[in-house]
């Protein structure tokens, strides 16, 4: 199965629907449909190797990935906000694309290609003969660039039958009703928004682009389009909870809000749940090399979780959840046993979905088990529990800590915005823990601070040094950029400031 019969299915089943909206333009699933072969003889004619998307959220988005399956070419959506020398190697290695774009400036790129995404979309309304599609199952059909949080970006290659297998395994086809809407603003160069397309367009929900995101805008959205089902990545969910200060959010028609992306906050989640009264949350879990989403912690999970008076239980909310149908995992440890249930290791997974490969490279091993790289544990009812990434777990004395457990802690302190724990060099330790927080007000003691960690957890888990900031750094989609707080508190104590207080 590939992306082109993903979409057939959609229009045969929810034709005349309007299938994707934006800023004064909506299109129906049929018109979608010829937009894609128009855009696909549109490539082949100008000899095309494959067809790039380096924009905002817009309508062209679904027409420029439907007309690359309907061609048989990669579609490549980058990072529309990256610096020209940025970009520049990553337009290189496909020099002969397409290209949708509103960049005034745009390194590399053939001008004869390139168009803008109303010419994109003025194109594919000509009267252009179809073209056959020669797309197969194992053909490449998007390049998507990892955001690079530990080094370099790599490209992963995602095939149709990878895509297929997380649209087949966790959408029911055509669960949607005509009045159903998503509204999406996950930026579309992330696997998140990719997956959000083709999710909805196979259940018939009409897809509403907002770009680019504030609080309030999207808040009017949801009331004003009656939208049904939202995603937001956790720094959206903050500002949102910010802005209401204690409102109810008042959007009675929101049936599900899902989150992911990068790690949430639990305090952030609580008061969310508190202020979106009854709106199912869901937190999806997956990464670029799995075609998105491999596990689901659902609404049922979420209310059981707030309602539990066990810790086992309660502990479920900062878990990612399930595993969803065809995905298996696995925790290893540094060696490569596998460890019982309940105790942290590396985590793998293995399932159609799941990639797990890049241009020239693949991370599967033999028996096609992927690593993520990401340190976790499953309990006893398969629930999957994601404490970080495994390069930033902390060894201080032996012992592995994880930051993300310190910071949950240290951003329910009254005065602190958010926070960031990593693991700095100590010849004594291995490790020393250091937190870089943001405030609101004057920075606390440092003794105030780290008696707050004590009280809350284990001493060892206490940080050693803390120092302030204004704002740390993160991706666009809200994941933290440890390595640069590392550098910083680094070139800090360089400079021979006292790193332990402000």
């Amino acid at each position: 199965m590939d992306l082109n019969l993903i979409l057939d299915m959609a229009v045969s089943g929810h034709g005349d629907r309007v299938a994707v909206t934006g800023p004064g333009r909506a299109v129906t699933y049929q018109e979608l449909s010829r937009g894609a072969a128009a855009g696909a003889a549109l490539a082949r004619t100008k000899g095309a190797d494959a067809i790039t998307f380096v924009a905002a959220n817009h309508v062209a988005y679904p027409a420029a990935l439907f007309a690359a399956a309907a061609a048989g070419l990669p579609f490549i959506p980058l990072n529309y906000r990256l610096a020209d020398t940025q970009l520049e190697p990553l337009m290189a290695a496909y020099p002969r694309a397409l290209v949708v774009t509103e960049r005034l400036s745009l390194p590399g790129a053939d001008p004869a290609l390139s168009l803008t995404r109303q010419e994109f979309l003025d194109e594919l309304s000509s009267d252009t003969p179809t073209v056959p599609s020669p797309a197969v199952p194992d053909d490449v059909a998007v390049l998507l660039y990892t955001s690079g949080t530990s080094g370099a970006a790599k490209a992963a290659i995602l095939r149709h039958r990878h895509l297929a297998a997380y649209v087949l395994g966790t959408v029911e086809f055509g669960s949607a009703t005509e009045e159903e809407g998503a509204l999406v603003t996950v930026p579309p160069y992330h696997i998140a928004g990719l997956a959000n397309l083709l999710s909805n367009l196979y259940a018939g929900r009409r897809i509403t682009y907002l770009d680019p995101f504030d609080p309030a805008t999207w808040l009017a959205t949801v009331r004003d389009e009656g939208t049904t089902q939202a995603m937001v990545v956790p720094t959206m969910l903050a500002r949102i909870v910010t802005y209401l200060d204690g409102r109810d959010a008042c959007v009675p028609t929101l049936r599900t809000l899902s989150y992911g992306g990068s790690r949430m906050p639990l305090p952030v989640l609580e008061e969310a749940l508190a202020r979106f009264g009854d709106t199912g949350f869901v937190n999806a879990y997956g990464l670029t090399e799995t075609s998105s989403t491999i596990a689901l912690l659902g609404p049922d999970d979420h209310r059981a979780a707030l309602r539990a008076d066990d810790s086992t239980a309660r502990a479920r909310l900062t878990s990612v959840g399930r595993l969803v149908p065809g995905v298996e995992v696995e925790v290893r440890d540094a060696h490569g046993s596998v460890l019982p249930l309940g105790e942290p290791g590396l985590v793998l997974l293995r399932g159609e979905q799941i990639s797990g490969e890049y241009e020239g490279e693949s991370a599967l091993d033999a028996e096609g088990w992927f690593p993520t790289k990401d340190w976790g544990w499953v309990d006893r009812d398969g629930y999957l529990f994601i404490e970080g990434r495994a390069d930033d777990t902390i060894i201080r004395g032996g012992e592995n800590i994880s930051p993300a457990e310190i910071e949950d802690v240290l951003v329910r302190h009254p005065a602190v915005t958010d926070a960031a724990v990593v693991g700095v060099p100590d010849d004594e330790w291995g490790q020393r823990i250091a937190a870089v927080l943001c405030v609101e007000g004057p920075p606390p003691a440092t003794e105030e601070l780290q008696a707050w960690i004590r009280g809350r957890l284990r001493s060892s888990k206490t940080p050693d040094i803390i120092q302030f900031t204004d704002e740390l750094p993160r991706t666009h989609t809200g994941k933290l950029l440890r390595r640069e707080v590392l550098a910083w508190l680094q070139a800090t104590a360089g400079d021979g400031q006292d790193v332990v207080s402000r």
